[in-house]
C-alpha cells in the first residue's frame, strides 16, 4: 500500500527535515582559526623582543611564550602526542558533521574545530619543526596560565558541549525524553498498581457502606 503524497504510511504528515548545520560549523571554525592566526602573527611581530605589556591596571598582560605542550602549558614534553591528538579530534569532528542538524552543536563543534586547527598550525609550521612546533601563547590573566585565542575556543566549546549534553540535545537536533514518575502518586498506589478507575472506586464505596458500625454486632441493632 503506497502512502499518499505528503503523508507517511501511518497517515501522519511528514515532518520537514532539519537542515544540516555543516556550513555554520565551518564558518565558526574558520573565524576562530583566522582570529587566532592573525593575533599570533601580530603578537610575534610586535612583542617578541619587548617586555610584557600590562593593560587595564594589570588585569590583562600581553606576553609572548612558546608552549610545547597542550593548552595552558600542560604536558610540555609530549608535543608529538598532542599533535596526533589534535589531528584525531579534527578528523572526528569532520566525520560527525555528516549527521549534524543541531545549531548549538554546530557552534560548539565549530569552536572545538577552530581551536584545534589553530594550535595544530603552530605544531606544523613553527620551530623547532613539523609536528613538534611550539604554540604561541600571549594572553595572561591574574592567577591563570598564559593562553591564546585557540585555547579560549577549546575551553568554551568544551563547556558548551557539557551544557548541551546535559539538556539532552542530540546532534540531529532532537531531544532525549526523560521519564518521570507522575506527581502525587502515593506509596500504596505505587505498590499495588494503578487505580482501575471509577468502577473500582464505586466498588470500594459500596464495601464501605456494608461494613457494620464500630461496636455493633453483625446484623444486630445499636439500641
Amino acid at each position: 500500500m503506497q502512502a499518499t503524497r505528503g503523508k507517511t504510511l501511518t497517515g501522519m504528515p511528514d515532518l520537514p527535515a532539519r537542515p544540516r548545520r555543516i556550513g555554520i560549523l565551518l564558518a565558526v571554525a574558520a573565524g576562530i582559526f583566522v582570529a587566532d592566526l592573525v593575533s599570533k602573527t601580530i603578537v610575534v611581530a610586535t612583542l617578541s623582543h619587548r617586555p610584557p605589556v600590562r593593560l587595564l591596571g594589570g588585569l590583562l598582560t600581553l606576553r609572548v611564550l612558546r608552549n610545547s605542550g597542550a593548552a595552558f602549558s600542560i604536558g610540555t614534553s609530549m608535543t608529538l602526542v598532542f599533535t596526533l591528538i589534535a589531528v584525531a579530534v579534527i578528523v572526528a569532528i569532520l566525520r560527525t558533521a555528516r549527521r549534524l542538524h543541531s545549531l548549538p552543536w554546530a557552534i560548539t563543534l565549530g569552536l572545538l574545530l577552530g581551536g584545534a586547527t589553530g594550535n595544530l598550525g603552530d605544531r606544523l609550521f613553527r620551530s623547532p619543526g613539523p609536528l613538534r612546533g611550539n604554540v604561541v601563547d600571549w594572553i595572561e590573566l591574574p592567577h591563570w596560565p598564559v593562553f591564546n585565542v585557540a585555547d579560549s575556543a577549546i575551553v568554551c566549546g568544551g563547556i558548551l558541549a557539557v551544557l548541551i549534553a546535559a539538556r539532552g540535545i542530540r546532534l540531529d537536533g532532537t531531544r532525549d525524553r526523560v521519564r518521570r514518575s507522575p506527581a502525587g502518586v502515593s506509596e500504596d498506589t505505587a505498590a499495588t498498581g494503578p487505580d482501575d478507575g471509577p468502577r473500582q472506586r464505586a466498588q470500594e464505596g459500596i464495601t464501605a457502606q456494608d461494613r457494620p458500625a464500630p461496636g455493633a454486632a453483625a446484623g444486630g441493632s445499636t439500641t
